[in-house]
């Protein structure tokens, strides 16, 4: 019996993890404004929740997995840096397994959501996969042989900060030109905004009146109805997305890359042609080491399954 917790600024879900399946569900809220001790209690309480949830009891429990935000030292169990709750040097996995009596394995919420793809989802059919989310930022983590790759001290796999255009748009870890300033739903917003702005005639303002009703969805909507400014602004999304993704690729050349976050519920819309520009854009042809490029299937738990999975592994 492992109890997986994922994390997060405003709450922290949890669940056992047996015999691959989530149960015992629940969820406490999380705050920044709460101090260290009283985030660690919350967490212990939802320990013991989600065990009696599943009908079981802590004395059953084997280990505690958990995602988390920011970045972590994964040996240690320790946050290095969490900006969103000014973290630093926290002895998370310490602190909790003090309170519940139990190991505590730490580590990148990023990295648990591409382990419980791997394990659990899109990912289980394939021993090499990449994992990358499209939301406000752009994450991502690395399976290399069915085992997480973290990197030296567990800062590593950080895709979103690789640069494809140098002297390019600014992101938000300081540097111009990364894979973040161009492939996160925040910069697909901003790219609509942009368009939208020098074509009133655009499509889009019918499915986005105003801008600050723009969306992930709203160039694909358009680009659907034939629209050229909607076209413009998924087609050139696809291309940063596809030089990363193909990038990536020559790099590590996994068997498969999987796509999570927001962006990715365009599915198709937003597979077809990103799996066109990366085959014509990697250095070794598909015909002699075919990539997959699909969507994640574990929506909001992949992080949970990954985090139980970790604690797993840590175990062996």
């Amino acid at each position: 019996m492992i109890i997986a917790i994922d994390l997060g600024g405003m709450s922290a879900k949890g669940a056992v993890l047996q015999d691959g399946k989530l149960v015992g569900c629940a969820r406490v809220k999380t705050n920044a404004q709460n101090s260290i001790e009283e985030t660690v209690a919350s967490l212990f309480a939802l320990c013991k929740e989600v065990v009696l949830n599943a009908g079981g009891n802590l004395d059953e429990v084997t280990a505690v997995g958990i995602g988390s935000p920011g970045v972590i030292d994964s040996q240690k169990g320790e946050v290095v840096h969490w900006s969103n709750f000014s973290w630093h040097d926290v002895p998370l996995g310490k602190m909790l397994s003090e309170k519940i009596g139990k190991p505590v394995f730490v580590t990148n919420d990023a990295n648990a959501a591409a382990l419980g793809e791997a394990k659990y989802g899109a990912g289980k059919r394939f021993s090499d996969s990449v994992l990358i989310t499209l939301g406000t930022g752009v994450g991502g983590g690395i399976i290399l042989g069915g085992k997480l790759f973290e990197g030296y001290k567990s800062a590593g796999a950080e895709l979103g900060h690789t640069v494809i255009c140098k002297d390019g748009e600014p992101c938000s870890c300081g540097r111009r030109g990364c894979l973040e300033a161009y492939a996160s739903a925040t910069a697909l917003m901003r790219m609509t905004k942009e368009e939208m702005q020098k074509n009133r005639e655009s499509a889009m303002w019918n499915i986005s009146p105003a801008l600050s009703d723009v969306d992930g969805k709203t160039a694909f909507l358009a680009a659907e109805q034939g629209d050229a400014s909607g076209q413009k602004v998924v087609e050139n999304y696809v291309q940063a997305l596809g030089e990363g993704i193909a990038n990536i690729v020559n790099l590590l050349r996994p068997q498969a890359i999987v796509l999570g976050g927001g962006v990715s519920a365009q599915g198709e819309a937003l597979l077809v042609p990103l799996r066109k520009y990366v085959s014509e854009n990697i250095y070794v042809s598909q015909t002699y080491a075919p990539i997959e490029i699909l969507c994640a299937s574990l929506g909001n738990d992949a992080g949970l399954y990954g985090a139980g999975q970790y604690a797993v592994d840590r175990l062996k």
